[in-house]
């Protein structure tokens, strides 16, 4: 897994994060979702250092094996942009002022924040399975509430989720080595049997319900976009289509002057069920906005 990668530590803003990377060329960053560490790109990274890249890939703050800091009544260490500020901190550290940027899932909020909030470090957008946090809330219907309930037990405070998590984390994730390759399994499930792992990524979910969406409102209310071109994929298998029909549509008033999407033939977790056709979907994006960046071939 990660053959030629190296594996080492960076200070973010805040937080130590635990970052692969490797490869020569145009940077990528690459941030998962939850409950995943950086390993769900095993099988994305390689391709993309194949095709002339440097890939980043790390563990978010609380997530896997990187730091975990102290939360407050607001939970506003574990808040999107404070996530984001940690990965531009790493980026600069390795010597990467700009990059292309890739979110999956609470991943892809990170990403987004990143965008906004440091425009200048970003040269494309790409959010899997996403829309913004603060546009998700504002359509919450019953059918939202239905499917995506985990959002509302894992940021509750009164009656914490982590004691039903760690009471057994493989029966409360089910997932399995045969979907993700046995490593990256093994560097998961070390990641959800760890309570303060679990605490953590429930106080990413507690973020994403208060100062997450304050944060996406008053971007929303100031008429901020992203400016770089953005890409919107998501999965056929997952109900992201089902919830918002058009789902490039309701990024249209976050989106600068470049807008793409499409969906990819997958379930939800797209790095690990189609890394080939999300390579490609990513590399035609990046050629078709050479202009704005540095991703020219």
């Amino acid at each position: 897994m990660f053959g030629g990668f190296e594996l080492r530590r960076c200070e973010g803003d805040g937080a130590r994060l635990r970052v692969r990377h490797g490869g020569r060329g145009p940077a990528v960053l690459l941030l998962h979702g939850h409950p995943r560490t950086h390993a769900t790109w095993h099988r994305v990274a390689p391709l993309l250092v194949a095709a002339g890249h440097t890939v980043v890939c790390p563990d978010l703050r609380g997530y896997g094996r990187s730091s975990k800091p102290p939360t407050d009544a607001d939970h506003r260490p574990y808040s999107k942009r404070a996530m984001a500020a940690d990965c531009v901190a790493v980026m600069r550290g390795l010597g990467h002022e700009r990059f292309a940027l890739v979110g999956h899932d609470r991943g892809a909020y990170v990403a987004t924040r990143l965008a906004l909030d440091h425009p200048a470090a970003v040269s494309a957008l790409s959010v899997l399975d996403a829309v913004p946090v603060g546009e998700a809330l504002r359509r919450c219907d019953a059918t939202f509430a239905a499917r995506w309930w985990h959002w509302f037990f894992l940021g509750q405070t009164r009656k914490p989720a982590e004691r039903i998590i760690n009471a057994d984390p493989d029966a409360w994730y089910q997932d399995t080595p045969e979907q993700m390759g046995a490593e990256a399994y093994e560097d998961y499930r070390r990641a959800i049997h760890d309570p303060a792992t679990v605490h953590a990524m429930c106080e990413d979910y507690r973020a994403g319900l208060g100062i997450d969406r304050e944060h996406d409102e008053a971007d929303r209310r100031a008429g901020r976009r992203i400016g770089c071109p953005l890409q919107v994929l998501w999965a056929t298998g997952d109900d992201m289509a089902d919830l918002y029909g058009d789902v490039p549509a309701v990024w249209r008033d976050w989106a600068g002057d470049r807008l793409d999407g499409g969906p990819i033939d997958s379930g939800h977790h797209i790095a690990e069920d189609a890394p080939g056709p999300l390579v490609g979907a990513l590399r035609e994006f990046w050629r078709s906005t050479a202009a704005h960046g540095p991703h020219r071939e």
